[in-house]
């Protein structure tokens, strides 16, 4: 029977991930504490009507994969957010969220993206300062306006790394919510429209999740070590470089757990 192996959260949009136990599934459809943060640019827009604008505002790892070597924790209960820059950086940052605490983080990640090889900052100064925007409990910064959670398995994983010669990719450079084993590699890719019965909550497939530049960018390094989306299409004939697939909730929200047994349907 498939099952859950891990699930993930990540508190700030384009930073480290939280591995977790259990996620919470809100009525919306999104996971709690998923990407309720974010570093966005002075220059941004205004978010439209729903409260969401594309990524190419945001410092995120498509456009500055150094963030990829920043470790971040996130205290909920103290509303409090610490980020491990690493050996040779600023250090650790960590301040709470009120406006003080706030503009000390953004500077902080400001100044780490400015020493980075890659990051839209350099030369153009309008985009600083940078801001931290968002909160636990309204806001979301997903990669499309619905926020959906997403879901890949560990055979699709090893299949990919197989192809790009690493046996051990690390699955966090994905970005999903839900790591699931015991069913053949990118059978998940096939499920659209189909019911998705993950513990007690009911899910439909929605569609695969077509991926970017951001997979390129190893999760403990920050370096654009491999191409992932070259690979999805011509390795794998892939229409687009597609991994995972999105889930619309339908059980009016509620928990998953790491052991939990995946049914599909339909």
């Amino acid at each position: 029977m498939p099952r859950i192996i891990a699930l993930y959260r990540h508190p700030v949009k384009g930073f480290t991930p939280e591995q977790r136990e259990s996620l919470t599934v809100m009525p919306n459809g999104r996971v709690s504490g998923d990407r309720v943060l974010v570093f966005r640019y002075a220059d941004a827009p205004q978010p439209n009507e729903l409260g969401w604008m594309p990524k190419a505002n945001y410092a995120v790892l498509s456009n500055t994969p150094g963030v990829a070597k920043a470790k971040l924790h996130f205290d909920e209960a103290r509303q409090r957010l610490s980020i491990d820059f690493g050996p040779g950086a600023p250090g650790v940052a960590e301040a709470g969220l009120d406006e003080e605490g706030r503009r000390k983080l953004a500077q902080a990640v400001a100044s780490f993206a400015l020493a980075q090889e890659f990051s839209p900052l350099h030369g153009h100064p309008e985009k600083l300062p940078l801001r931290l925007v968002g909160d636990m409990d309204r806001e979301h910064f997903h990669d499309s306006a619905e926020g959906r959670v997403t879901l890949f398995s560990r055979e699709s994983l090893c299949a990919l790394g197989e192809a790009l010669h690493d046996p051990d990719m690390d699955g966090r450079r994905f970005r999903a919510n839900i790591v699931i084993e015991g069913v053949s590699e990118w059978a998940e890719l096939g499920w659209a429209g189909k019911r998705v019965r993950i513990g007690r909550l009911d899910f439909e497939a929605v569609k695969p999740v077509v991926r970017c530049v951001a997979t390129h960018a190893n999760p403990v390094t920050g370096e654009r070590d491999c191409d992932v989306m070259n690979t999805l299409t011509r390795v794998f004939g892939h229409e687009k470089p597609s991994f995972a697939v999105s889930l619309e909730c339908k059980s009016g929200g509620g928990v998953v757990h790491v052991g939990d047994e995946v049914t599909v349907a339909g």
